[in-house]
């Protein structure tokens, strides 16, 4: 990694939020590599194939999972079942002179093992995204993701995800005071070409 290069590490105040499409965007805005460092569940088609998809530039590269679980469920729970302990000084990033852009799975404290949650591989000069969409409970899901993001001392912005839903969006934007990329809104569908449009636009904020 350049010095002008930075890591971006996507997380959602919950699973199903969208960090997927959000991380195909951010990827494509940059150029940049992806790497989701744990996949559970869907392994003939998981999210760095879902991303590679979606992506139209030529300098992305995609970086192979560091588990691979077999389970759709909480990386614990697939890995117990896969018989596999993971170990977060085993996922060390891959090597490169890009921008990298890093998928979590679900949210910040999701648990890995008995005593590290996906929190412990979001190293301090990361850049944090994360991942807001509107749901009953979806205010307080979000203020408590940024506000442990910014107990840690991290680079934090937002992307909203889904119908636009003015009093949520604002009461967020007004008690966080973090920079919003912007919103991705609820597509018919997601192919190169849309991805490629939220990428022009949401660049200039990243």
């Amino acid at each position: 990694m350049t010095k002008n290069s930075s890591t971006y590490f996507i997380t959602g105040i919950s699973t199903e939020v969208g960090k997927t499409v959000a991380s195909a965007i951010v990827t494509e805005a940059l150029e940049a590599d992806y790497w989701k460092p744990i996949q559970a569940g869907e392994l003939d088609y998981g999210d760095t194939q879902k991303v590679e998809k979606l992506i139209s530039n030529s300098h992305s590269k995609f970086h192979p999972n560091a588990y691979a679980l077999n389970t759709p469920m909480s990386p614990h729970a697939a890995a117990e079942i896969d018989g596999v302990q993971i170990d977060v000084n085993q996922m060390n990033p891959p090597k490169t002179k890009n921008h990298l852009v890093i998928e979590g799975a679900g949210g910040l404290l999701v648990p890995l093992n008995d005593s590290e949650t996906i929190l412990d591989l979001i190293k301090p000069n990361y850049k944090v995204i994360v991942v807001s969409r509107h749901y009953l409970g979806s205010i307080n899901h979000t203020l408590l993701t940024v506000n442990l993001l910014k107990e840690k001392g991290f680079d934090i912005s937002i992307i909203f995800s889904g119908n636009e839903h003015k009093t949520t969006e604002t009461i967020i934007k007004k008690m966080t005071n973090v920079p919003i990329i912007g919103r991705i809104d609820e597509e018919p569908y997601f192919d190169k070409n849309v991805i490629k449009e939220y990428a022009d636009t949401f660049k200039p904020n990243l």
